[in-house]
């Protein structure tokens, strides 16, 4: 009976860590979720052996253009990239995905890209990397009802100026 008993305490007190741990991990999930906006880390960069490959928004690559690979944000957004060693900066746009996990990197960008930077020769470079936000204002439609027609001439109120004191009369 005792043993029956501490195998019970046993698994609930298991279960019972067990489900502080995965409410600890989707409770860090949700604080710190996608908060960042801008990040700090090594940047490769990819050329003539990948030209005219199908890219992750299903065109193709071309070295030519400013263009990044990145797993960290959504395909189409317009990133700002500083080459954090002699302060040259680009306007890139992510059409790819990469590069490699398993290489600890924030970025793949173009040759293009990298040549503007000045990192060619190296071909890894510390870089500060912001999303760039696109804002589109868009008009209020006008309702016909709230157009007022213009007011009668004779109702429009105008206003003199009152006459300037005799003293800077005279001084004129």
């Amino acid at each position: 009976m005792q043993t029956k008993l501490r195998i019970a305490v046993t698994i609930f007190a298991a279960s019972l860590l067990s489900v502080s741990m995965i409410f600890a991990a989707t409770l860090n999930k949700v604080l710190t979720g996608n908060t960042k906006s801008h990040s700090v880390g090594i940047a490769s960069w990819y050329g003539i052996q990948h030209q005219g490959r199908p890219m992750a928004n299903g065109k193709k690559f071309d070295r030519r253009k400013l263009t990044a690979a990145s797993w960290y944000v959504p395909l189409g957004t317009v990133l700002h990239v500083v080459n954090l060693e002699n302060g040259r900066s680009v306007t890139v746009t992510v059409t790819d995905r990469g590069p490699n996990l398993r290489l600890h990197r924030v970025l793949d960008l173009s040759e293009a890209a990298a040549q503007k930077l000045g990192y060619i020769e190296k071909g890894l470079t510390p870089v500060f990397v912001s999303p760039i936000l696109k804002y589109e204002p868009q008009h209020a439609a006008l309702h016909p009802r709230l157009l007022v027609e213009p007011p009668d001439r004779d109702l429009v109120a105008t206003y003199t100026a009152p006459e300037p004191p005799a003293l800077l009369r005279s001084a004129r």
